[in-house]
């Protein structure tokens, strides 16, 4: 558990940072931001969606997961989850968490936006299994900087809901390391290359809402990285050459 530890530490940090710079930054500059990470989360997307051998496993993984999601309605459970976080431990201790609907929706858009992003790129994945099966933490590391950098930006546009994030990478990264120390010898290269790929489109969809050219509702996507290892478990135990052309 190290690394999701050394992951909390950076996002607090780059958070309260962003929260310190925040109200000094013109409203068109953190629109720009948000833009750029909008950018940068699009191509991280593509990259990470070419990690698939056969696009039929993200394809399925994706609608399969997208009606699980909405029927769980997910996206209304974590603004809910927010909604509460903001009126159980922000209401009164910071100014601009009052109860009008742009702080509110402000808050819960911080909160949601970082917790799909530090929570559903391949060093998540991999770097969780990787410290529970042997211990090795070194790309949890490596995604702890990126994550601190990238919760300084978020935080100083999207404001305090960003720190809360650390509740998802705990939860998260905290079951996954654990299920790489009780399951971890089972996840195949493949189940996580597919499981990465699946991750892409969905990094994909929340460049969408960052560049603000379509708001889907991104958390309903989610069952896809559970169905995506089932998938290809399922075709290799039952005979199915998931990838016919290598």
């Amino acid at each position: 558990m190290i690394g999701t530890l050394l992951n909390v530490i950076t996002v607090a940090i780059g958070s309260t940072l962003g929260l310190l710079i925040g109200d000094r930054l013109p409203e068109k500059t953190q629109q720009s931001v948000i833009f750029g990470l909008g950018l940068v989360t699009l191509v991280v997307g593509i990259d990470n969606a070419f990690q698939t051998g056969n696009i039929i496993i993200p394809l399925l993984s994706l609608i399969i997961g997208i009606f699980i999601g909405e029927w769980l309605n997910i996206q209304a459970a974590l603004d809910r989850l927010a909604d509460w976080l903001q009126q159980t431990f922000i209401k009164h201790s910071d100014h601009e968490a009052n109860t009008n609907d742009s702080a509110r929706e402000r808050f819960i858009s911080g909160f949601v936006t970082t917790s799909l992003l530090f929570c559903v790129g391949p060093l998540t994945f991999i770097g969780s299994l990787q410290d529970g099966i042997s211990g090795d933490y070194e790309l949890l590391a490596i995604k702890a900087i990126l994550d601190g950098f990238a919760s300084l930006a978020f935080a100083a546009s999207l404001g305090i809901g960003v720190m809360f994030s650390i509740l998802t990478i705990l939860s998260v990264q905290g079951g996954l390391t654990l299920l790489g120390m009780l399951a971890g010898e089972f996840m195949t290269t493949a189940t996580i290359d597919e499981m990465t790929a699946t991750g892409g489109l969905l990094l994909i969809a929340l460049s969408l809402v960052l560049l603000d050219i379509k708001k889907p509702s991104v958390a309903n996507f989610l069952p896809a990285l559970l169905i995506a290892p089932l998938l290809v478990t399922i075709a290799v135990n039952i005979g199915i050459d998931i990838y016919p052309n290598l």
